[in-house]
């Protein structure tokens, strides 16, 4: 089973080289199943219901979360109907959504988890104890598992993928918006990377107009950021994983940029 999981996707840009980018990267790697990083889509802050209505009609099987879930109000409004889009399971047990689930493509199956790290963000529940929990459960529903560990510090992210090695099948980071190069299968069979990466502006700071950040790190003053509108840069993994066993045969980085496309 062939596994795409695609990196933060961040404001208008993001969101416009996704609807660009995705048919070409379905033909060119056929992929089963798509996972996309979106709590950076709207504005760079949340997600929106049309978003995710957009995302799952480009191809998307399922949308995971982090940080921002909460920032655009519209989420609580729909968030318990739409099982494909889960949010960091160790929020508390009072958070609307899901923290996991299984998504279905065709007769492919894949456990899907969200995790935030507690490492320099909020202080929430024990994403290690969560996933010890979760994983208990999913186990015995399907062999497939992947793990998007939403976090800032590197340490924590790769504590984890050592944590999970041999029980989740893939285990990728988020948040940080810099794709990593430490791509690889740990021992057991679990696919790893410390950061997908970003969809969305490569000409900013994470996504975001650089003016303001500038001004941010010089001053040490408020600075509203908004989403940049330079040219795009679209960061993505893609795994394969072994059908009986669920252990990861390959893991790839894909990195593309705007005129990559003009190419193709």
């Amino acid at each position: 089973m062939k596994v795409l999981f695609i990196g933060d996707i961040v404001g208008n840009v993001g969101r416009n080289a996704m609807k660009q980018v995705l048919p070409a990267l379905k033909s060119k790697y056929h992929p089963d199943i798509i996972i996309a990083n979106g709590e950076n889509a709207a504005g760079g802050r949340g997600i929106t219901g049309a978003i995710a209505r957009d995302f799952f009609s480009w191809g998307v099987h399922g949308i995971t979360m982090g940080n921002h879930t909460w920032d655009n109000k519209d989420i609580f409004e729909w968030i318990d109907d739409e099982p494909r889009l889960i949010r960091p399971a160790n929020y508390a047990p009072e958070a609307p959504g899901l923290g996991y689930t299984i998504i279905k493509a065709g007769n492919k199956e894949l456990g899907l988890i969200n995790l935030q790290g507690r490492v320099f963000l909020p202080p929430i529940d024990c994403p290690f104890r969560k996933a010890d929990e979760i994983l208990d459960e999913l186990k015995s529903k399907t062999k497939h598992i992947l793990v998007d560990f939403h976090a800032e510090a590197t340490s924590e992210k790769i504590a984890m993928g050592w944590y999970l090695d041999g029980r989740a099948s893939v285990v990728v980071g988020t948040h940080t918006h810099v794709q990593t190069n430490d791509d690889t299968i740990l021992p057991q069979g679990t696919a790893y990377l410390t950061d997908v990466g970003m969809v969305g502006s490569r000409e900013g700071v994470l996504g975001m107009e650089r003016k303001a950040v500038e001004y941010k790190f010089l001053t040490q003053m408020p600075s509203r950021f908004v989403a940049d509108e330079g040219e795009w840069h679209f960061h993505a993994i893609l795994t394969d994983l072994d059908d009986a066993t669920g252990k990861a045969k390959s893991i790839s980085k894909i990195r593309w940029v705007q005129e990559d496309l003009l190419m193709l």
